[in-house]
């Protein structure tokens, strides 16, 4: 990490905690308008009124015992945990692909192909998204450096949406794409946004990009808020993406003692309808996350960005919905790394969930240095190579043909890091 890069941040955590008192005084008092916090409506240990959610996590702590998703049968020192989720997506091209296959895949809208020839990599001339291409390019170059990966070809999709529904893909099309839900048929990658690429706002003008650094920021920034000094308050920030996340928003106005939660400006943004009818808050950093024990985490278009970096603060999250994926999703457990909540939560349901982890301090630490634990071990820059590393692999040993140096492809060259 670089010099100045430091400075911003150490800079930024002294003003936060220099404000931190002031915040305290604001939101410690109890709001009148809150519907949910009279004495009557709390959960208590003599109703037992919490009995589900112990119930949740005793059944997924049973289960997460019997899993044996990140036990390792090799000396790799990768983490094994995402290995179920590539041996899933190229499930369906078991019985190989062809030359006619990948043909099919280069036809779909605005993809960009790759090469490997003689440990050389190309690609299109066009990429959609620049910046997405550098962030997948920078894995794919050092992964010829550093390991042997055979010829091969294949074809990335830059966007956000994945493209191969089930309901009108009639057979399966190798694309890769870096997000999906259960209802499509595209092969996971790990996103551009681990070094590169996106999503670019005010204070990440170029992405968030460069998870290492991430990683090691965002580390400092938990240590500057253990748990026992973190504001006992919910928080989230962001656009409205979606309707989802009104629910929380308008928890927030009515509960401010519960909850912060406010809507950030977006590029659609027209006026204060689009963030629900009050102006936009002004963006913050994500190590200023750390401040708070309990994170919501919303998708975006398709999943979210923000969802790695939110435990790396050993803060709570609570993640809402859980059809969007990321191809390191389905090794973590609800209850077990984070908080799950349905996306449909209306303003009473993500009230309790807050009370119940509120009153339940214990419980909520330990989910949330789990969720820590798990990304800081199995989601370093090192498991992102892997990842890269073990797909190409295997999904080259899937084609059916020699691949051959398409002369439209351009040599892709090291870019600075």
């Amino acid at each position: 990490m670089s010099s100045s890069r430091r400075i911003v941040i150490m800079f930024t955590i002294v003003i936060l905690i220099f404000f931190k008192l002031s915040f305290v005084l604001l939101h410690d008092s109890e709001n009148d308008n809150c519907p949910y916090n009279d004495e009557r409506n709390k959960y208590t240990e003599g109703s037992n009124r919490w009995q589900h959610y112990f119930d949740r996590i005793a059944k997924a702590n049973k289960e997460f015992e019997l899993s044996a998703d990140c036990l390792s049968e090799s000396d790799d020192p990768c983490s094994a945990c995402h290995d179920r989720v590539r041996a899933d997506d190229l499930t369906p091209f078991s019985g190989g692909i062809t030359r006619s296959m990948v043909e099919q895949a280069e036809a779909v809208s605005r993809v960009t192909k790759y090469q490997i020839i003689n440990g050389k990599l190309y690609r299109s001339e066009d990429c959609m998204f620049p910046f997405r291409c550098t962030g997948i390019e920078h894995f794919l170059l050092k992964l010829l450096i550093d390991h042997e990966i055979p010829d091969s070809e294949f074809v990335v999709n830059t966007r956000d949406w994945p493209q191969l529904h089930r309901a009108v893909t009639r057979d399966p099309v190798p694309v890769f794409s870096f997000s999906k839900t259960a209802q499509y048929l595209d092969i996971m990658y790990p996103v551009w946004a681990f070094w590169c690429g996106g999503p670019a706002i005010s204070l990440y003008p170029r992405g968030l990009g460069r998870w290492d650094e991430h990683r090691e920021s965002l580390g400092q920034a938990a240590e500057a808020w253990p748990w026992e000094e973190k504001l006992d308050l919910a928080m989230f920030r962001g656009s409205r993406t979606s309707s989802e996340r009104d629910p929380l928003v308008m928890l927030s106005r009515r509960c401010p003692s519960i909850v912060d939660a406010q809507y950030t400006k977006n590029q659609a943004w027209k006026s204060s309808k689009d963030t629900l009818g009050m102006e936009p808050a002004q963006e913050i950093s994500l190590e200023s996350h750390c401040q708070y024990k309990y994170l919501f985490n919303y998708r975006g278009v398709a999943a979210s960005f923000r969802f790695k970096h939110l435990f790396l603060c050993r803060s709570l999250v609570f993640h809402v919905g859980d059809e969007w994926l990321e191809f390191f999703y389905p090794a973590m457990r609800p209850w077990i790394h984070y908080i799950p909540v349905p996306k449909d939560a209306d303003m009473e349901e993500l009230y309790n969930l807050i009370e119940f982890a509120k009153e339940h301090p214990d419980i909520s630490k330990k989910i949330a240095e789990s969720g820590a634990t798990f990304i800081k071990e199995n989601l370093t820059m090192r498991d992102v190579e892997c990842y890269w590393r073990d797909l190409l692999r295997q999904y080259t040993e899937l084609l059916t043909y020699k691949v051959v140096r398409d002369p439209k492809l351009k040599l892709v060259k090291s870019s600075p890091s």
